[in-house]
């Protein structure tokens, strides 16, 4: 496996991956932008560093919360699904309590 710093392992830790891909994207982006506007060498490595970390974090923060939002959604839908699977056929479905209300009602 890679290890990034030697502590970050790429390949397990969800989100990594994609963070570091884009955080390089955005830094040679920062950077060249830079130097092509200033034609300051330092400067512009400077500002891919920072531009590096920024897009890193960014992505990953963004990449965290969704990743928790389809976890959070993965969860009730599987709780759906087995109460669904356990009150199906029995008097507490809500399916069933539906259409006996409507057969009560006409």
């Amino acid at each position: 496996s890679f290890k990034l710093l030697g502590f970050l392992d790429v390949q397990s830790v969800p989100c990594a991956r994609e963070s570091v891909l884009y955080g390089s994207v955005g830094s040679l982006v920062v950077g060249l932008g830079y130097f092509l506007a200033t034609s300051r060498v330092r400067r512009s490595c400077d500002f891919a560093v920072g531009g590096f970390i920024c897009t890193t974090l960014g992505y990953w923060f963004y990449c965290r919360y969704s990743l928790a939002q389809q976890r959070i959604r993965q969860r009730m839908l599987k709780e759906a699904v087995r109460n669904k699977i356990l009150y199906e056929g029995s008097h507490l479905d809500p399916a069933r309590k539906q259409t006996d209300n409507e057969r009560n009602d006409s």
